[in-house]
């Protein structure tokens, strides 16, 4: 399977910190953003990744290369100014994602969902992983009739917040234009009516990055203590796995 990260957004509610530098490339403890996700792919047996990027994109592509520092292969989905929003994204890459399933992952965001778990909801045509609502989004957009997706207005169960990551056949994005600007929120609204939206609800740790405030909590945090340090992970071909301290 292969995975996409989103990496086009201009970052508005970041500035001043990304005048300068890319949204994913800002760092949180002691790494870019986005190189959390990738090393966690690699662990998790992904080797193809692509990666969309509109604002300051070179400087993305400079940071990553071809991947092989992290052990994948990765490619990128350039996007005009002001980017395509995360339908037109992705459906402007599906030439690079191919004809399989495969799982998108925000890049602005912090999780530590199994991203292991994608490969066995190749059976679906969107599955999205939800959290609990932030103080930012206290109310949240959806709620979960066992894993059919409904919406918050529905009051079956309690409502959670798109944690920014799923996983979507291309079919989902079948008559999206090349080219056109369209947010995600349309084609999720079109399949809930249908009863084709699945999800599933995240307990763990998940942080959106939105805010300078936000972004200084979370390396903190990360700087105290990395969550994932016992994962294996394999750079350049070799299996390595960190200890604890």
């Amino acid at each position: 399977m292969k995975a996409m990260i989103l990496a086009a957004g201009r970052g508005e509610r970041m500035r001043p910190l990304t005048d300068a530098t890319p949204k994913p490339l800002l760092m949180a403890g002691g790494k870019p953003l986005i190189v959390w996700h990738l090393e966690r792919l690699a662990a998790c047996g992904f080797r193809e990744v692509i990666v969309n990027h509109a604002h300051l994109g070179q400087q993305i592509e400079t940071a990553l290369s071809d991947g092989s520092a992290f052990g994948l292969s990765i490619r990128y989905s350039p996007e005009p100014h002001g980017a395509l929003e995360t339908a037109g994204g992705i459906a402007h890459a599906l030439p690079l994602l191919g004809d399989a399933p495969f799982l998108v992952v925000n890049g602005d965001v912090w999780c530590d969902w199994d991203f292991r778990r994608a490969l066995a909801l190749s059976d679906r045509l969107a599955h999205l992983v939800f959290v609990d609502n932030p103080p930012q989004h206290a109310n949240g957009d959806f709620c979960l009739n066992g894993e059919t997706v409904r919406y918050a207005a529905e009051h079956i169960g309690p409502t959670y917040t798109y944690a920014g990551t799923g996983v979507f056949s291309p079919r989902f994005f079948a008559d999206v234009p090349d080219g056109a600007v369209l947010k995600l929120r349309p084609l999720l609204d079109a399949a809930i009516a249908q009863g084709l939206l699945t999800g599933e609800h995240h307990a763990g740790r998940w942080v959106d990055v939105g805010t300078p405030e936000r972004l200084a909590e979370l390396d903190r945090e990360l700087k105290q203590f990395n969550p994932f340090t016992t994962e294996t992970q394999r750079h350049r071909g070799t299996e390595k796995t960190v200890k604890r301290d």
